[in-house]
């Protein structure tokens, strides 16, 4: 396993701090009649309240979700291509990670806008663990990529 060395310290440890942002997508949907619309922003809402009942109840592997902070307001964007508005609910995690390869998996998800690396400052890793990293990176692109091919049946 890699060790993860802090700059200001003489010892090393195991482990990562991280605050990552997620911002969850919202799309409303017309009512029939008067009733049972939902606009954007609610939807988002409802959208951001699913993850963080998710993160907090599904244990992650080598990672501890230490904070959840969904202070931040519901944003809209106009798309240009869509001629719609879309909503944004973002989520903020502080995560402790065993290992910057269990950090992958927040950073390759469709909903990810930021990652802040808290501590260590200073991080090394060797051949191997270079090699670990990079190909955490290549599973989660394949499962990426198998996710958007079965939801826009593209084999």
């Amino acid at each position: 396993m890699s060790k993860i060395q802090v700059a200001d310290a003489a010892s090393e440890r195991d482990g990562i701090l991280v605050k990552v942002r997620l911002d969850f997508r919202g799309t409303g949907k017309p009512g029939r009649f008067l009733f049972g619309g939902k606009p954007t922003d609610k939807a988002a809402e409802e959208a951001r309240e699913q993850q963080v009942a998710v993160f907090r109840n599904v244990p992650l592997q080598g990672v501890q979700v230490i904070d959840i902070d969904v202070s931040t307001d519901v944003y809209t964007v106009y798309d240009d291509v869509t001629n719609s508005e879309t909503a944004y609910a973002p989520l903020v995690l502080t995560i402790k990670a065993d290992s910057l390869e269990n950090v992958i998996q927040f950073i390759t998800r469709e909903d990810f806008r930021k990652i802040e690396i808290l501590d260590p400052a200073f991080i090394s890793l060797n051949h191997s663990g270079i090699e670990r990293l990079l190909f955490k990176v290549y599973e989660e692109m394949r499962e990426f990529r198998a996710k958007l091919d079965k939801k826009f049946n593209l084999k």
